[in-house]
């Protein structure tokens, strides 16, 4: 009844006829919407939605669809072996210690700190091709599934807090065990799609979406370590956001048949050829310049949910930043996102009501230049943290019925 009320307001506002599906148990009963006197066009659920009209209807659906109050559980994966840099372990306390915490607790949100997971190096983990500590790794993410999947069966909203962004594949594969139909929103400098057979380096933060999506399942290798996971993302449910220091080896078309171990049978093209070969969306910084963030933001959206309202992971990488805004991180690349830019993505994703997890990764405290510029990166963290979760720019407000009036006791102290 709540949903077919706000249906016709969005009818009467709109002078739109507007069809969908109510799911009862395992079927779907088609509800007609009255038509308002005015109405000429038609709206259907399965048609891509653009600009104001969308944006206005899934601000209105959301709040029937998500009205229940919901928690956070904050979880710490100090870990570094998904690359080589020393000091990402240490990036969970350092955004505590920038007061992260205290932050959602003044969103008046119930937080679980849940603490730092604990991980162990193997002692004896031999390099998979160029790829080093894939056993460790692959440990590392399996615990990170367990504890993303646990917060979200328990109905909280997941903070994974990183260490390197290998941990994603972890945070979203236990995500996903909860919510199969989630769509992924990765915001960062890189791409991190290459396969051991296109990794220059062999780091495996570089290439934790190849992990995920189904459309590369014939063309990874089996690395030692991940035996526990299989691809359980499609590519078209994915957006990159912010891209723009792709590597040589992702700038690759992927044949039909399965990849040899032969670099020469890959056939090298564009980056945007490849991420369109596989359909996946994404907008690099220039395409943020041209665009504009807003527009961004409204492709995205539409791109992601317009064929069915889904949860959303949103995997953010520090780096997608300007190194002039977080400097404190081990692979930063000159001309990123501003802070206005990167908070109006994730005000946007909090307005759909649909965050279900979020990763916040590669802060480097060891790196930077110094105590300042490490403060100045974890401050950061905790704004794209707190605004994913409904922070506004305007200002955290408190509930409060009335202005208070002055006491007796502090009119006794007025002159």
């Amino acid at each position: 009844e709540e949903l077919l009320e706000q249906l016709h307001l969005l009818s009467d506002l709109h002078s739109v006829e507007v069809s969908f599906t109510v799911e009862e148990g395992w079927k779907e009963t088609p509800v007609e919407v009255l038509r308002s006197e005015a109405g000429v066009e038609s709206f259907n659920p399965d048609m891509a939605l653009r600009g104001p009209f969308s944006r206005f209807l899934r601000s209105t659906l959301k709040s029937c669809q998500h009205n229940r109050p919901h928690s956070v559980a904050i979880l710490g994966a100090p870990f570094s072996k998904g690359q080589k840099r020393r000091g990402v372990e240490h990036g969970p306390k350092a955004i505590r210690d920038a007061g992260l915490v205290e932050r959602l607790t003044n969103l008046e949100y119930p937080v679980h700190d849940f603490g730092d997971l604990s991980f162990q190096d193997l002692v004896k983990d031999d390099h998979f091709m160029h790829v080093p500590f894939p056993r460790t790794v692959g440990r590392a993410t399996q615990l990170v599934s367990g504890a993303v999947s646990s917060a979200v069966g328990a109905g909280h909203t997941s903070i994974m807090l990183g260490g390197d962004h290998s941990l994603a594949i972890g945070s979203v594969e236990g995500h996903a065990q909860q919510c199969p139909d989630l769509c992924l929103i990765w915001v960062d400098a890189h791409a991190d799609i290459n396969t051991p057979l296109t990794s220059p380096s062999g780091n495996l933060h570089g290439q934790s979406v190849a992990f995920m999506l189904k459309e590369l399942q014939d063309k990874m290798p089996d690395v030692p370590g991940f035996s526990w996971m299989k691809p359980f993302l499609k590519a078209r449910d994915l957006v990159y956001i912010g891209l723009r220091d792709v590597d040589p080896g992702e700038q690759i078309k992927y044949s039909l048949q399965a990849v040899s171990v032969c670099h020469d049978t890959l056939l090298s093209v564009p980056a945007s050829i490849i991420l369109k070969n596989l359909g996946i969306q994404y907008f690099s910084m220039r395409d943020i310049d041209r665009m504009g963030i807003q527009r961004v933001m409204e492709v995205t959206l539409d791109h992601l949910l317009t064929r069915k309202q889904r949860p959303i992971h949103l995997s953010f990488d520090i780096d997608a930043f300007d190194p002039a805004l977080a400097p404190a991180t081990g692979t930063p690349v000159n001309g990123g996102l501003t802070y206005r830019e990167g908070i109006y993505i994730t005000e946007e994703i909090h307005n759909t009501g649909l965050l279900s997890a979020m990763d916040l990764v590669e802060v480097n405290p060891l790196l930077g230049g110094g105590p300042e510029a490490v403060e100045t990166t974890a401050s950061l963290a905790v704004d794209v943290i707190a605004s994913a979760l409904g922070q506004t720019r305007e200002g955290a407000h408190i509930t409060q019925q009335e202005i208070p009036a002055p006491k007796e006791d502090t009119e006794q102290l007025r002159l």
